[in-house]
């Protein structure tokens, strides 16, 4: 299971859902990427696969500035899971993994 290409991520927080892209690559063996949304760009921070199990953190700063620690499960080119900010509630992760266009036709 690898979690490496770019993923199309829908965060249900209690104040709405929260479109972000997060990308996903392998760099000297080790997992790295960063996420999009908000109109920010931020690096995603202790990337752990676990067999189906993903798990990262990152820093937002909009809407508000925000650690978040995400914990999500890999079935394919689906995610789902939760992303949680301190102690606030957790709020739920659902994703798809964009499909590469056939280059060979």
């Amino acid at each position: 299971m690898s979690p490496e290409g770019t993923w199309d991520l829908t965060i249900a927080t209690p104040v709405g859902r929260i479109a972000a892209v997060a990308e996903f690559r392998r760099l000297d063996g080790a997992l790295t990427g960063t996420a999009h949304g908000a109109g920010e760009e931020v690096p995603l921070e202790q990337v752990v696969l676990d067999g189906d199990r993903l798990t990262w953190k990152q820093a937002v700063t909009r809407p508000m500035r925000l650690n978040l620690a995400f914990d999500v499960r890999i079935d394919g080119d689906i995610l789902s899971g939760t992303s949680r900010a301190g102690r606030l509630p957790s709020s739920k992760v659902t994703g798809e993994r964009r499909v590469l266009p056939d280059s060979s036709r």
